[in-house]
């Protein structure tokens, strides 16, 4: 059975964002290796790969270097801010969109680039996963909502079990704060 992966913000080829991001790199060809050998390490040929934008630099033709160097046949793209000449070339991957509502399993998901307040079905446990902002926007622990992008994660992709285990730590968080603002219901009157 294919296992499900999340990721975003490689930045392949990006010299900029090693400094941007603190990114622990000498240049962009280690970095580049390193996250792809992450990859590869990680999600397997026949596994599912969601790639929620900002892939890398370049023309259509670093593109399409880039995208053979990842074993994964199968990426859904969400497109970020930096993806321009990936959009141009996006037949390079399984599927293409700005925003996606996927099941695994039953666990709803919302998949964007941006990190989102509300999204659809927020209240019915649905999970928003997103990147773009390379770990620098503080987490809600009480928010069915995660960043899953490189820097985040040791410059690797997150399998849905680890996601799943992160969300149950916000479920049982955000249960003990309804619980805590029931018991004080009252109380002040």
């Amino acid at each position: 059975m294919a296992d499900t992966w999340f990721t975003s913000d490689f930045h392949l080829g990006h010299f900029n964002i090693i400094r941007y991001c603190k990114r622990p790199f000498a240049d962009t060809q280690e970095m580049n290796a390193a996250i792809v050998e992450r990859m590869n390490a990680s999600v397997k040929p026949d596994d599912v790969l969601y790639f929620l934008g900002d892939f890398c630099m370049g023309g259509p033709k670093a593109v399409a270097v880039y995208r053979n160097q990842i074993a994964c046949k199968t990426i859904h793209f969400i497109d970020g801010n930096h993806d321009g000449t990936t959009r141009k070339v996006q037949h390079l991957f399984t599927s293409w969109s700005s925003l996606s509502e996927i099941r695994v399993g039953k666990q709803g998901i919302v998949l964007c680039h941006y990190a989102m307040k509300v999204w659809p079905h927020h209240s019915r446990g649905t999970w928003q996963l997103y990147g773009h902002s390379h770990g620098n926007l503080p987490d809600d622990p009480l928010s069915f909502s995660m960043d899953v992008g490189v820097d985040c994660h040791d410059f690797r992709p997150w399998h849905f079990d680890e996601i799943q285990a992160v969300m149950m730590v916000k479920a049982e968080a955000k249960a003990k704060d309804i619980e805590m603002r029931q018991s004080t219901v009252g109380k002040d009157e």
